[in-house]
């Protein structure tokens, strides 16, 4: 089992791949957090191997973490891309078997 913790600030409009393709080993657990004050407004997109976010999931407002677990989950290349006007420090976790 291997664990993959990062931190990193993304700046407004930029866009990072936070998780590679798992080669060898497969996924069972991945989450991504924001860490803002408790009263900022925010938005987030998460991409599923699309560098292009021609397709994203949305995490905005109040909720500030996305989190996948189990056999069946992605095992591509994760996206997340900062949509809000301010830059925002973001903590990611990824388990792998």
């Amino acid at each position: 089992m291997v664990q993959t913790v990062k931190s990193f600030t993304l700046l407004q409009g930029r866009q990072k791949m936070i998780f590679e393709k798992p080669l060898v080993l497969r996924r069972i657990f991945f989450k991504i957090v924001a860490l803002l004050q408790t009263n900022a407004g925010y938005k987030s997109y998460i991409s599923f191997d699309d560098p292009s976010f021609n397709s994203f999931f949305i995490i905005t407002g109040r909720d500030t973490s996305f989190e996948a677990r189990g056999e069946g989950i992605f095992q591509g290349n994760i996206w997340l891309r900062n949509q809000s006007s301010v830059s925002i420090l973001y903590t990611v976790t990824e388990i792998l078997v």
